[in-house]
């Protein structure tokens, strides 16, 4: 299977479980790894996943969703790549940066798909 990638992609969002954390954006960093349902050889973008349009969703996601977990958002994310993108495959990590003393990125790794 053919995979793009999109890395280090990094927003600011609002997300987490305590009270502070849901009136303070926090930088998150993804990386993405897509499935491409057909052949990476073509030169048409009919022929694969616009990652454009991927960055774009996402950036949609994180600015108007709220989420406690970063699982739930991993989840979210890995669900529209799947189903509104047609991917077969997805392979995602979400972290929050320097969310705590000492500890650089913290977050989950998910892969959905065959």
């Amino acid at each position: 299977m053919d995979v793009i990638f999109i890395q280090a992609f990094r927003a600011d969002t609002l997300i987490g479980i305590y009270d502070w954390e849901r009136k303070i954006r926090q930088p998150v960093e993804i990386d993405i790894e897509i499935g491409i349902p057909g052949n990476a050889g073509s030169d048409e973008i009919a022929d694969t996943i616009d990652y454009g349009r991927v960055v774009e969703r996402i950036r949609e996601v994180l600015s108007s969703h709220n989420f406690s977990l970063l699982e739930a958002l991993a989840e979210h994310l890995a669900g529209i790549i799947l189903v509104e993108f047609g991917s077969p495959w997805v392979r995602l990590s979400v972290a929050k940066i320097d969310a705590m003393s000492g500890v650089r990125r913290l977050g989950i790794r998910i892969e959905r798909g065959c």
